[in-house]
């Protein structure tokens, strides 16, 4: 991923590039050593070259290990970098921007990240194993990528099964829709499979980042958690947990989350992402933590001492770094690695450039507007494919791809059907843009009314239960 360096210019500097280049070296040889597929080994090989070819073109000179570049090194322009980077896209665990319309090009990001696309054949097959129709998140291409979901697969027909693991990063009390998404989909495999499933709320990931106080995050992580079990999560089968808490109770977590430390190197953090000398030391060590859960021996309470239960986690891609670094991990303490389901970003009203922001009011709908909130902002501030008057939307038609009312409506309206007969008619001019908003405005409304009136039954007991460490009712 193309990192942001200290002083906020999207294109990293030679020396960035260097130490990028060490920590992939490193990366390169550990799978090696630890004998990996040898179709990882040549990915992670592929994007070596790479890195050398932009570090070339940056810097004029070749790639010499223990040689960093000069600090008074005058830079080259020679085009566009390696090929696969783009200027456009920035993807990475805390910023996510492109200029175009559409949104991110999610093809691209695939090549990028080296993982592999949900096609229809991977979908069929969900179909085949669950039984149950795809999820329209599968059947829409909104979880659009995965690593490993086939294993997942293979062993689950051999009655082997799994668990999911998924988080949340509570940096307010309160969520918008873009939050659900993973826990909508999370819940579907868990109906589905009948699986356990362990929450990370990573409160003290938002004490590093962010202006807030060690007692500010984990109460938003308490509120975050409402909203979670609001979803309809099964308590027998569902263990939610604040790192804060749970770090300091469970020693076998925290042996877990050691050996991953010891076994990634600074320079390699550094390179994932993008890290400088500046950074704390919580936010270096951090994503240990992160990759502590993809493990099955981190929850004694639900698996005992068992190592060998693989792990699929969903998640937004901007998240797969952490999981990339825990995947070169597993193999070298003996665990298996996590498998993952990587989703789309849901986009800001205002378009979808950038994902929503909890910050902006404006940019989100949140879980706790009111109808008629909803309504404004829908009507004000969603981003419109419309033409610039009604005789031309009528003659010419509007553009679905970059509607935002349109995009919303594929995240949450359940009928295939009818969202295919809403974007022939958005095309061809027949449905004006005020209809369209109109026709989300009806689908979120009812929805997050739903949301606010589940919630308010999410008592603190009942968040205490999902929130202690205990057995759940699973068979292996």
């Amino acid at each position: 991923v193309k990192m942001a360096d200290c002083d906020g210019e999207g294109a990293q500097s030679p020396l960035q590039l260097y130490e990028r280049l060490t920590a992939q070296g490193e990366t390169v040889r550990g799978l090696k050593t630890a004998k990996a597929e040898k179709s990882e080994i040549e990915s992670a090989v592929q994007f070596l070259l790479k890195l050398k070819l932009e570090y070339k073109q940056v810097t004029g000179q070749d790639y010499k290990a223990g040689c960093p570049p000069p600090e008074n090194l005058v830079l080259h322009d020679n085009g566009p970098t390696a090929e696969g980077a783009t200027d456009e896209d920035e993807v990475n665990p805390w910023s996510v921007s492109t200029t175009n319309a559409k949104g991110v090009d999610y093809d691209k990001l695939i090549v990028r990240f080296g993982s592999n696309k949900v096609d229809k054949d991977l979908v069929d097959r969900i179909e085949k194993v669950s039984g149950q129709q795809p999820h329209r998140f599968l059947r829409r291409g909104i979880f659009f990528s995965h690593r490993d979901m086939h294993q997942v697969l293979d062993a689950y027909e051999k009655h082997k099964s799994f668990y999911l693991y998924t988080g949340r990063g509570p940096s307010s009390q309160a969520m918008h829709v873009g939050h659900l998404i993973p826990f909508i989909f999370t819940k579907w495999l868990q109906d589905v499979f009948d699986i356990p499933l362990v929450v990370q709320l990573t409160d003290d990931e938002k004490y590093l980042w962010k202006d807030l106080s060690v007692e500010e995050c984990h109460r938003f992580a308490v509120e975050n958690a409402k909203d979670i079990i609001a979803c309809g999560f099964d308590v027998n089968k569902t263990f939610i947990f604040s790192d804060l808490d749970y770090m300091g109770s469970s020693p076998e977590f925290y042996r877990n989350v050691v050996r991953i430390q010891k076994h990634v190197t600074f320079n390699q953090v550094k390179g994932i992402f993008g890290f400088t000398d500046s950074d704390c030391i919580g936010k270096i060590s951090f994503p240990a933590i992160q990759a502590a859960p993809s493990f099955s021996n981190s929850f004694p309470n639900i698996f005992g001492d068992r190592k060998d239960i693989q792990c699929l986690i969903p998640c937004a891609i901007d998240q797969d770094p952490y999981f990339r670094m825990t995947r070169d991990v597993a193999p070298r303490i003996g665990y298996p690695k996590p498998a993952l389901l990587h989703s789309t970003f849901f986009p800001a009203l205002q378009g979808a450039q950038t994902k929503m922001s909890a910050s902006d009011a404006n940019s989100s709908i949140f879980l706790t507007d009111t109808p008629k909130q909803i309504k404004n902002k829908i009507n004000k501030h969603a981003f419109s494919g419309g033409k610039d008057t009604v005789e031309e939307h009528r003659q010419f038609g509007g553009n679905a791809d970059v509607d935002v009312s349109f995009m919303y409506l594929t995240f949450f309206l359940e009928d295939d059907e009818q969202l295919e007969k809403i974007r022939q008619d958005y095309t061809s001019g027949a449905l004006l843009t005020g209809e369209l908003k109109k026709i989300l405005i009806e689908t979120l409304q009812p929805m997050i009314t739903t949301h606010q009136e589940r919630r308010k039954q999410v008592t603190d007991e009942t968040v205490k239960q999902f929130m202690t460490p205990r057995p759940l009712n699973f068979h292996f």
